[in-house]
């Protein structure tokens, strides 16, 4: 079961959006045209196969607008789905479904295309022990949510920021002189006490250091898929290794099969396009 739950960050993008759309005069076209009082019904209806992620967050949208507005998953959250499904259902005043109708689906057709994509490249690993890991390479702001969609399409999360992981990376490695001086520093620093410490490196050379300095996890930068196996060869399983840097869709099982145990993706997030997804007035003779 993934966690369905969202801090205030979440809350307060969802203000943000909905500030940036209503402005200080809210839905004028439909404050306008629609009168007070009337109840209507919509649907979120898919237009591409895909998979969903974002119903709670559609949920908190309207919860903003008007609590009013009652709303009913027809599918399960990870669900996937074809053209022409109903993913789910609203009622309420036509002003409300109207005034979160953009603002909602901004957030689902992201969500959606990210868990979507994922899940493509999950597809793509299967049978291997390789998992699946996204970035930091994420929309600012959106940090949680991306991350968490990435985590409904069966992907995992690599560390959230720059405050929970220590990440020694070439240019960390280049400042200070090797990768066993960038180690031995963060080992004597307070800032990364009880943190795990992962090292990038760019050849087999660098791992053979990085190896020696007992750290918890090693990326691979940029490798060929020969090297990658290599690699896997001299670890012989004693640090989980990750392999990192253009892994593309068509490439992903190529290096999946050299036995690393993680390939980070930036794409998932960075590059996933939008689930085209449409909300459509349900009239009486629908």
């Amino acid at each position: 079961m993934q966690n369905l739950e969202f801090g205030s960050d979440v809350d307060a993008l969802i203000h943000l959006a909905l500030v940036e759309d209503l402005g200080d005069r809210g839905d004028v076209t439909s404050l306008a045209t629609i009168p007070v009082g009337k109840r209507a019904y919509a649907r979120f209806i898919a237009k591409a196969n895909g998979v969903i992620a974002g119903l709670p967050i559609v949920r908190k949208v309207f919860q903003h607008i008007d609590p009013g507005v009652l709303i009913q998953p027809k599918v399960a959250e990870g669900a996937r789905v074809q053209p022409k499904t109903v993913i789910a259902e609203l009622m309420g005043e036509p002003r409300s479904l109207l005034t979160g109708e953009r603002t909602a689906l901004n957030f689902l057709q992201r969500l959606s295309g990210i868990a979507t994509l994922t899940a493509y490249y999950v597809e793509a690993t299967a049978g291997t022990k390789a998992k699946i890991l996204d970035t930091r390479k994420t929309a600012p702001g959106w940090r949680s949510l991306d991350k968490y969609a990435v985590r409904i399409g069966g992907g995992h999360n690599h560390r959230f920021g720059l405050y929970d992981m220590v990440m020694i990376k070439d240019n960390h490695v280049d400042a200070v002189g090797g990768i066993a001086q960038a180690v031995q520093a963060a080992r004597s620093s307070q800032a990364s006490e009880g943190l795990p410490i992962e090292v990038e490196v760019r050849t087999l050379n660098e791992l053979r250091v990085a190896l020696s300095m007992g750290v918890d996890r090693i990326m691979l930068d940029n490798m060929d898929e020969a090297a990658m196996k290599q690699a896997v060869q001299i670890a012989k399983g004693r640090v989980p290794l990750e392999a990192s840097g253009n892994m593309t869709l068509p490439r992903i099982r190529a290096v999946a099969e050299t036995g690393v145990d993680y390939i980070s993706v930036g794409a998932l997030t960075h590059s996933a396009p939008a689930l085209d997804i449409s909300m459509k007035i349900v009239t009486s003779d629908e």
